[in-house]
């Protein structure tokens, strides 16, 4: 039953994967022809929310719609805590080891080219990013050739990757913090609490205090795609009811459609959309793009496959089943397509200023890169390779 789910899952996060191509590129079509000025307008049409909420529709998406991406996030790796890949240490650890490592190399990669520009420091966490529907996409199209292990060790890798997204941006992408606006989200956080422990299964409770505390956590400072995260770890994963889903399986089910051809693809759109009128081969010299093209294509196979291969030799945890080390190597290239992760992050670090075109640049360049590299590595790794299969040897 849970093969058959995970199964659906990874085939429609792999079209997913097509969707947020043909966004991207629509993005950059519009973005370098005479409609760019009407993409601009439509990026920056003006919405208010009450008397205290004002922001484009930019931000709307980046702020709003992506925080519905963060509650879907929330609710997968509570999933997979709870009864999943993640749900006991042996599982977990190496999908875990290899995402922190995929994360600080890439930090401590981008650090170092930008040691010299203090302006540019607060974009270290953008390459540490994973976007797990580009990535499952460039696995499916391998098909059969691929073995489930590996497909379900980067889906645990790339949900571990966005917890840790998380929490960096709750830590170091928070602004001043409003101490009122804060209490009460805690008050509505225990309120949602009391809804998963009094058993409640209907969703509209839940949705009308999440709701509250979006709106709550937007005023207090905190980025408000915490809400989601904190809404989503509220939902109930057992139902009283054996005959039906879970109230978390059932919004799984519901939303995994609506975040991968609806949500994702439209953040694309607004955020991808590279202007090349003013891009030289020394642009890509810059620190900034380096930096960033450096940390997704080098520091993310360095982290991962590094924290693996010490992982697997020193006995802390053991390869999946029929995967070798070119996998792992082709995998740990393939997760340095950070691109709508990378892209958020970068929202946040520099918001929407003259850095916006470099740091595009240097995601979409990491990203492509490494997407290639990943999959001409994994199109060459047979299931019985035994090439690297021996980590001592390495």
């Amino acid at each position: 039953m849970r093969i058959k789910f995970l199964h659906k899952f990874i085939q429609l996060e792999a079209s997913g994967g097509i969707s947020l191509g043909i966004a991207t590129l629509l993005a950059l079509i519009l973005a370098n022809s005479s409609w760019q000025t009407y993409y601009q307008t439509f990026l920056n049409f003006n919405i208010s929310i009450g008397p205290s909420i004002h922001f484009s529709f930019l931000h709307f998406i980046n702020d709003g719609l992506m925080t519905v991406f963060f509650f879907l996030v929330s609710l997968e790796v509570k999933r997979e805590l709870v009864q999943g890949e993640l749900n006991t240490l042996t599982k977990a650890l190496l999908p875990t080891l290899a995402a922190i490592g995929g994360m600080i190399i890439p930090a401590l990669v981008y650090l170092t080219i930008n040691h010299g520009y203090p302006q540019l420091i607060s974009g270290w966490a953008i390459p540490m990013a994973t976007d797990i529907a580009f990535s499952l996409g460039v696995l499916s199209l391998l098909g059969k050739h691929i073995p489930v292990a590996l497909k379900i060790f980067l889906m645990a890798l790339a949900i571990i990757d966005d917890l840790g997204a998380i929490i960096v941006i709750a830590i170091f992408y928070t602004q001043q913090i409003g101490c009122l606006y804060l209490f009460l989200s805690l008050l509505t956080f225990i309120g949602l609490l009391s809804l998963n422990y009094f058993k409640i299964q209907e969703f509209l409770p839940y949705c009308l205090l999440g709701i509250t505390l979006w709106v709550l956590i937007f005023n207090s400072g905190i980025h408000a795609t915490i809400a989601g995260v904190l809404f989503g770890f509220t939902i109930p994963l057992n139902s009283s009811n054996k005959n039906f889903n879970s109230l978390l399986h059932h919004l799984i089910h519901q939303l995994h459609p609506w975040i991968a051809f609806g949500i994702l693809p439209l953040f694309a759109f607004a955020n991808a959309g590279l202007s090349f009128s003013n891009i030289k081969l020394s642009t890509f010299i810059h620190p900034l793009p380096l930096g960033i093209i450096v940390g997704l294509f080098l520091g993310k196979q360095l982290g991962i496959f590094g924290a693996s291969w010490l992982a697997v030799k020193t006995k802390l945890a053991k390869l999946p089943y029929q995967v070798n080390w070119w996998h792992i190597y082709g995998t740990a290239l393939i997760c340095g397509i950070g691109f709508t992760m990378s892209l958020f992050i970068a929202s946040l670090a520099f918001g929407d200023n003259e850095l916006t075109a470099l740091v595009r640049l240097g995601v979409f360049t990491g990203s492509v890169l490494s997407g290639i590299a990943g999959y001409s590595i994994l199109s060459l790794a047979q299931p019985k390779n035994q090439r690297l299969s021996n980590p001592s040897k390495i």
